[in-house]
């Protein structure tokens, strides 16, 4: 040590840049050596994670590096990737399922690895439970027979469009615009229709009197007292 020291001090300028450029064609292969292996140690990890139980896949599952964190999510098909070195240990968690942890094999040959990651069910759902106001059916049953149950719009509906009901009301409403317009426009179709000759008698149209007898069956005539 002394020795190096010692001709380091009495080397001249020349021979000190000399010195640095050996140091550096010294350490420059180390250095190329230990970049190849790092970049031989990285891998493309990818792969899917599925349910236990079904075999479908998880979504927005964390695959994260144990050691440093770092990660990423599944897509909605739990497809995953993201790089890592030869020997990590990555992490799969979800929530409602148990998480499991995955090492890379250091044996690779290949740059690219993929697996299918199998996740189980840490939730269990316990059946329905239902809460009633009553202790007993009697008591349901007597009280809901109690029950006094107002019209809903159901049924103000179905008593609004009685049939009845809305025959007596379009005849004591009358003809509106519409109604009108057709009934002037069918007698003027008929004035034209008959100009210049006399008009049919309904006494002796046999549709006219068919049209007589069914009203007079239905009751059509009858007066309401």
């Amino acid at each position: 040590m002394l020795t190096f020291r010692s001709m380091i001090i009495n080397c001249t300028k020349a021979n000190m840049r000399q010195l640095i450029i050996y140091t550096i064609f010294l350490f420059l292969p180390v250095f190329a050596f230990a970049q190849t292996q790092s970049q031989d140690e990285v891998v493309q990890f990818s792969g899917v994670v599925v349910t236990g139980d079904s075999l479908l896949p998880v979504a927005y599952t964390t695959v994260a590096l144990k050691n440093s964190g770092q990660g990423t999510i599944t897509d909605n098909y739990g497809f995953f990737t993201l790089p890592a070195f030869k020997g990590d240990t990555i992490r799969f968690s979800g929530v409602g399922y148990k998480p499991v942890e995955y090492t890379i094999p250091d044996t690779l040959n290949s740059k690219r690895y993929s697996v299918v990651q199998v996740l189980r069910k840490d939730t269990v759902q316990i059946p329905t439970t239902f809460v009633y106001p009553w202790p007993t059916p009697e008591e349901f049953k007597e009280e809901f027979l109690a029950l006094e149950l107002y019209e809903d719009e159901v049924e103000r509906a179905r008593k609004n469009l009685d049939p009845e009901e809305m025959y007596s009301d379009m005849m004591e409403m009358g003809m509106d615009s519409r109604e009108a317009y057709r009934y002037t426009m069918r007698r003027r179709q008929e004035d034209f229709q008959y100009a210049g000759q006399a008009p049919p008698i309904q006494v002796l149209n046999p549709i006219a009197w068919a049209k007589f007898i069914r009203a007079w069956k239905d009751g059509d005539f009858k007066r309401d007292d």
